[in-house]
């Protein structure tokens, strides 16, 4: 394993969040003192939901993002919010009123994690309000919606990210390196499985006004956009099959179970599955001429376990992956950094302009070209 500990030592383990954080200081929630490793990022939350939840703990952990405002629709939310984080009232808005944060000094971005079918709008005020934005994924419902978020952000001067936590997670990194790298020779082949058995039928989740489709906006998106940066290329056609068991729980223009296939430039091809309907489904595998590198799990929360024909994987974070996404955001927006697997806007558009020709590919029944998306 010497040459695992040389690879940590050659990156420095900061640069993949493997460090340890020494607890709060005593002073309020978004003080902004700069840290050894540069300036906070202040951030407001706009949707208080489960996932804001798991985004909001794990930011206790950040080195360079804290929580600084609050938008949600529900007062409760914000007194108790705001209670537990340290956000002054001043700083708490509703979705009427949060175009305001305009003139709070006190916020520099806005973390997007409402419904799918908000991103667009709730992107786009934020900008407006000359903030800039993190949205949770997909960006939008489509591609022309994704083009039109990255527009107003480039107008309004300000950055548009995508919350691609896996990005920034060690053990993807360290496959991406190798392939780049030429470790694992020619790549022929990647294999991406996403999906679980959803529970509530009345959540948003399952609601096409809200999702803006099913599995494979919530889930699958996991394995359309890791093949693309496993592989290193951007698709040229598609083909993709759905499969529908239940169709009370899963309504019109909300898919269960959708199969795609890719092939890209080099002729290596994809193929990915992702659906709501069965667990165990989290599995990424590339193959490639000297070797293979596989993820299992390859996109939970962690840990992510991995393996390649020379054997485990060990590197390992004891850090929240958002806490890791959240301080590589703050490092890219406040620093200029480059990410190794770009995270922002235009990004986000590729990935809407494939989910747009799965859901073609599964209408037509035939095989959808795609141009223009490198």
């Amino acid at each position: 394993m010497s040459t695992r500990r040389n690879f940590l030592q050659k990156m420095g383990l900061s640069a993949l969040g493997i460090y340890t954080f020494n607890g709060l200081n005593a002073g309020p929630l978004f003080a902004v003192t700069p840290t050894a490793e540069g300036p906070i990022l202040r951030v407001a939350l706009m949707g208080l939901g489960g996932y804001a939840t798991r985004v909001a703990e794990s930011m206790q952990q950040s080195k360079r993002a804290k929580i600084t405002g609050l938008i949600s629709g529900t007062p409760e939310k914000l007194k108790t919010w705001g209670e537990k984080y340290g956000v002054p009232e001043k700083s708490r808005y509703n979705y009427e009123t949060f175009d305001a944060i305009k003139n709070n000094p006190d916020i520099d971005a806005v973390y997007v994690i409402t419904p799918n079918a908000l991103h667009h709008d709730q992107v786009i005020r934020c900008a407006k309000a000359g903030k800039h934005v993190i949205s949770e994924k997909p960006m939008g419902l489509n591609a022309q919606e994704g083009r039109e978020m990255v527009e107003a952000c480039k107008k309004a001067g300000k950055q548009l990210l995508v919350g691609y936590r896996m990005h920034f997670e060690p053990l993807t990194l360290e496959i991406h390196r190798m392939r780049t790298a030429g470790e694992l020779g020619s790549i022929k082949f990647f294999q991406g499985l996403s999906g679980f058995k959803i529970g509530d039928p009345t959540q948003w989740r399952l609601n096409k006004a809200l999702a803006g489709g099913g599995a494979l906006m919530d889930i699958g998106i996991y394995a359309l956009n890791g093949c693309r940066y496993m592989v290193g290329e951007e698709p040229v056609w598609v083909t993709a099959q759905e499969t529908k068991t239940d169709h009370v729980k899963f309504k019109e223009g909300v898919d269960e179970t959708i199969t795609f296939q890719l092939g890209f430039p080099s002729g290596a091809t994809a193929s990915c599955l992702s659906s709501y309907n069965m667990n165990n489904l989290d599995r990424f595998f590339l193959n490639g001429e000297k070797g293979f590198a596989e993820l299992q799990p390859a996109s939970s929360y962690g840990p992510i376990k991995g393996r390649t024909n020379k054997g485990p994987l060990e590197l390992t974070s004891d850090r929240p992956q958002q806490a890791i996404q959240m301080d590589e955001m703050a490092a890219i927006i406040l620093d200029g950094k480059k990410p190794v697997i770009p995270a922002d806007g235009e990004e986000g558009v590729r990935d809407l302009v494939i989910i747009d020709a799965i859901y073609k590919a599964v209408k037509t029944g035939g095989k959808i070209t795609l141009a223009g998306i490198g």
